[in-house]
């Protein structure tokens, strides 16, 4: 126990504590920028001066200067002298804007996922926020989902790889001497990814075993990497929502997993435990949480409303509300705010740092590394000496930093005619919008498209989604582009020109009516700032296309969710003995999403030989070497992922029909051939009984390598106890 904090916590009156859970907005705050906003939050939730002046944390308030002057104004204020925590969601760049997660994942690039999490976190700290609201693990599998943006994909060990990874990004080896360092805070626990029909806020209902087995393991991970704070989700878990759910919160999280840091919920999520149907009124709300081990509520004020009440009537023990004070006063203590509470803000280095081109440098690094090729019929790279018509709604659009990019600046986004225009001929390049991204093209434009289309050798498509149609509160159960951008394409086929399109977009699309009518298909995502560079790079085959899908694209939403560690079934469509009705499938449409996870294309072709293993039956102490050997059989130089899945064939619960358990990234050169090995131990061949113990059972397995989940060679093998 630290014994000083403890002493402090002594010193506070009941109402000084509970305001320390509180987490208001910026608006709350006198002299920020929004300040003129504050009449009606106030007035809504019944906030009262001495609330604000004592509250432990602001939301979404940054700017070293902004943040210098309330942090002062606010110690001033505070009896004890304890420092206001500053807080916002940094989820892919502060203003220097990476590609969204998602596209992150599909660099399969833990090294740069890290250091651009680095790099959020150095902007944000030097302009004056503590802590941000990242990593978001939440496990995907429906891209109706429009916060599937926010996550690295649908597998759980990848997932948790890329947990670590932004973990170590943002918060360093020790926030309290870093301070170009922020504490992170995991969400969204748990299992918000999986809401049913893809409609965000909504309903969850999964088996604890499933939990454990998929949802879980990449929060977990984020937590044994050290991320300081962990974020209630708005949905339930077994019927009761998540920040007044006890059992998942204290039983679970801090009593299973020992987790001993700062709990906050969501927006609102506290008190609307009312329309979920679990309180009757803000009362019990502020009962469940604080029950269930809630220690900030953010944007609600049933703490400060009703708690002291509560302690004084017996039904909430006062020692709840101080080891929530004492986990939030560890933080603050952990950031080193008492001795240095402006800690890093910095406006002369704010100045200096954020922005800067060494950090836009390796945002288009990273936008190169996330675009995934899902389709090249000799169309791309494109060839110096080519008339290019560049046709369409993200031609010279700057909404191609995606949601979540708060600081972002479209204005400063590169837009991706700006850069073509640099990397060819002037007089090759014409451009023309074509049509909206969801307005139907007027005779102006189509006249316009048109005619550049007739004279150019190659037309390159710029296609996709708006930022809002993507992000919270952006599901769609449409996932196709706007009607308006597929008639364009059909409108242009018939003048049976080479034809490549790029897709802005920040979900797994149905790619009907692009990819049957394109050539090619470059996934872009919402690439982030440098996004426009990025993408040209590609296209003139400056850089090599070398992302790899972390999410499945369905041949149609009616699949949905697709995902590829699916299980068997007991009547399975592919089996030996399968009957042609009574099987499990689709009538109408494949059974097998349109593109796998783990697919993408290169500039190059690579071939896959000689796979073996170094023996046929494995134990607990010797373990089996999966090689093959990885040849580039074209004429450029490009980047593979090698992946490595598992099946286990007979368990104690069904086992999915491959997992993935390790890749490997090589570059081998033109005519190179490169040996790529794995190790296969028998942790990785553990997991969840239906008891819930994590072990590994003795029988046959098959082993997978290849490209992708999909194109894979097997190679069987025995675990022997």
């Amino acid at each position: 126990m630290d014994h000083q904090l403890f002493s402090l916590v002594q010193q506070m009156t009941m109402e000084e504590k509970i305001a320390q859970l509180l987490q208001l907005a910026a608006p709350f705050f006198e002299g920020t920028e929004s300040e003129g906003e504050i009449t009606g939050p106030m007035a809504s939730m019944g906030i009262s001066e001495q609330h604000v002046q004592n509250a432990g944390s602001i939301l979404g308030l940054s700017g070293a200067k902004q943040v210098i002057d309330i942090q002062q104004a606010y110690l001033k204020r505070n009896r004890l002298g304890i420092p206001l925590l500053v807080m916002a969601d940094i989820v892919h760049g502060y203003r220097t804007i990476f590609p969204v997660p998602l596209a992150i994942g599909c660099s399969w690039d833990l090294e740069l996922a890290e250091k651009s999490a680095q790099i959020a976190a150095a902007e944000a700290a030097v302009s004056g926020v503590h802590v941000t609201f990242a990593p978001m693990v939440d496990l995907v599998r429906d891209p109706r989902w429009g916060r599937v943006m926010e996550s690295t994909g649908e597998d759980p060990y990848l997932n948790s790889l890329f947990a670590r990874a932004f973990v170590r990004g943002f918060q360093g080896g020790d926030l309290t001497k870093e301070t170009d360092r922020v504490a992170a805070c995991v969400k969204h626990f748990a299992a918000y990814g999986a809401a049913e029909a893809g409609r965000d806020y909504n309903t969850v209902d999964l088996s604890e075993w499933q939990l454990r087995e998929f949802y879980l393991p990449a929060y977990k991970a984020a937590l044994d990497e050290g991320c300081e704070m962990v974020m209630t989700a708005f949905n339930t878990v077994n019927g009761i929502p998540v920040s007044g759910n006890k059992q998942l919160l204290r039983g679970l999280l801090r009593g299973e997993w020992g987790f001993d840091g700062v709990l906050i919920s969501d927006w609102g999520a506290v008190k609307e435990m009312i329309p979920h149907g679990v309180a009757a009124d803000e009362a019990e709300a502020a009962y469940k949480a604080i029950q269930a081990g809630v220690d900030i509520e953010m944007m609600t004020p049933t703490y400060v409303h009703h708690l002291q009440t509560l302690v004084e009537s017996g039904a909430v023990d006062e020692a709840l509300i101080d080891e929530a004070v004492l986990r939030i006063l560890q933080l603050k203590k952990k950031l080193g705010l008492f001795e240095q509470p402006l800690r890093g803000a910095n406006p002369e280095r704010e100045r200096e740092i954020v922005f800067c081109t060494d950090h836009r440098d390796t945002s288009r690094e990273l936008a190169v590394k996330s675009c995934v090729l899902l389709k090249n019929d000799n169309v791309l790279p494109l060839k110096q000496g080519q008339k290019i018509a560049l046709i369409g709604p993200f031609t010279r659009n700057g909404d191609i930093l995606g949601p979540w990019s708060w600081k972002g600046s479209k204005e400063e986004a590169v837009q991706l005619y700006d850069a073509m225009a640099t990397r060819t001929e002037p007089s090759l390049l014409t451009v023309a919008e074509g049509c909206g991204i969801e307005a139907f093209a007027t005779e102006e434009q189509w006249n316009e498209a048109l005619e550049a289309a007739r004279e150019a050798d190659v037309i390159v498509l710029a296609l996709g989604e708006h930022s809002d149609m993507s992000g919270e509160a952006g599901s769609r159960a449409d996932i196709r582009l706007p009607q308006a951008q597929l008639e364009l394409i059909a409108r242009l086929k018939p003048l049976h020109k080479p034809m490549a399109a790029v897709l802005f977009n920040g979900r797994p699309l149905d790619l009907h009516g692009v990819i049957d009518q394109a050539d090619a298909v470059l996934e872009a995502w919402f690439p982030g700032s440098e996004g426009g560079a990025a993408v040209a790079d590609l296209l003139f085959g400056f850089e090599m296309p070398s992302g790899r899908l972390t999410m499945s694209f369905p041949y149609s939403v009616g699949q949905v969710p697709v995902y590829y560690n699916a299980f068997n079934t007991g009547r399975p469509k592919d089996a030996p003995d399968a009957q042609e009705r009574y099987v499990s499938q689709y009538l109408d449409i494949p059974n097998e999403p349109l593109l796998p996870f783990g697919f993408g294309l290169s500039y190059t072709t690579f071939a896959y030989e000689d796979a073996q293993l170094s023996a046929a039956e494995m134990t607990a102490d010797k373990t089996l070497t999966v090689t093959v050997r990885v040849s580039n059989t074209g004429d450029l130089p490009g980047e593979e992922v090698v992946q490595l899945y598992v099946r286990d064939l007979a368990g104690d619960v069904v086992r999915p029909i491959k997992e993935l358990k390790a890749f490997r990234k090589i570059s081998p050169q033109p005519g190179e051939s490169t040996e790529v090995a794995f190790t296969i131990t028998e942790p990785q061949l553990r997991y969840y009984h239906s008891d819930y113990t994590y072990a590994s059972d003795a029988g046959d397995f098959i082993a997978y390598i290849g490209p992708n989940s999909r194109d894979t060679v097997e190679l069987p093998f025995r675990l022997v106890k």
